[in-house]
């Protein structure tokens, strides 16, 4: 929502589109996106029927939304079977003690990447 209207609406689509990110928040982020023609919600709020999970949280933060406002919460929705505890736990841990590997490859030369994109005049601040 912004400035009290309906700006994008999302609901989860994960199993109906086979798409582990189609949660409704992100949904509803990308639809209010395309619709304002921007990838910042800065002034907007969004309404969810639960807690956003990791995964939605960090998206709003990307997205800058200005709020979150939830009807069920993170336990609640653990009592359905949506555990997000686990996925909150692996975040505070560090690389190799998480659950699903992951290694850093080619450092210096990823760096690159980003030292171009700093010294690049037409450079979007995201």
């Amino acid at each position: 929502m912004r400035d009290g209207k309906i700006v994008g609406e999302g609901a989860n689509c994960v199993t109906s589109s086979n798409d582990p990110t189609a949660h409704g928040e992100v949904m509803a982020i990308r639809a209010a996106c395309k619709a304002l023609g921007a990838f910042t919600l800065a002034g907007c709020e969004l309404y969810t029927s639960c807690e956003p999970c990791p995964m939605c949280l960090a998206a709003s933060y990307w997205a800058r939304l200005d709020a979150i406002y939830f009807g069920a919460s993170a336990a609640d929705a653990a009592r359905a079977g949506f555990d997000d505890a686990f996925l909150y736990g692996e975040m505070k841990k560090e690389i190799p003690e998480r659950a699903l590997k992951a290694k850093q490859l080619l450092g210096d030369e990823a760096w690159a990447s980003f030292a171009a994109w700093l010294k690049s005049p037409s450079r979007i601040e995201y």
